[in-house]
């Protein structure tokens, strides 16, 4: 089963990372910055690999640059509703349809 969530990310990555700027042409400043992201692993769990830099057995880097740098916390009230997803197909899929709408509500938001 996977998850989806969301973290607040500082409005630093706004003004700091271009790519991030580049994807929000939208963003007007006012909300936040949000990183959205599915795992396998409670959205806790996935958070604190993001933040410690873990890396996978092979040696992989499992945590997102921008999340490492400028993720605050978990934004339940953005994922709590959505209901854990069987494949990890149906997960992507729900990360970027999350995404793109919490985009429409004018929030700047990385995902991949």
């Amino acid at each position: 089963m996977y998850s989806i969530y969301v973290i607040e990310l500082s409005k630093k990555v706004f003004t700091e990372n271009r790519k991030f700027r580049e994807a929000n042409p939208q963003f007007n400043g006012v909300v936040e910055c949000l990183y959205v992201g599915m795992t396998s692993k409670t959205p806790k769990e996935r958070f604190d690999q993001h933040k410690n830099g873990s890396l996978s057995k092979k040696g992989h880097n499992l945590s997102s640059k921008i999340v490492q740098k400028y993720g605050l916390y978990l934004r339940g009230s953005l994922f709590n509703h959505i209901d854990p997803i069987k494949t990890k197909a149906e997960a992507l899929k729900m990360e970027e349809q999350l995404a793109l709408e919490l985009r429409r509500k004018k929030y700047a938001v990385w995902f991949n």
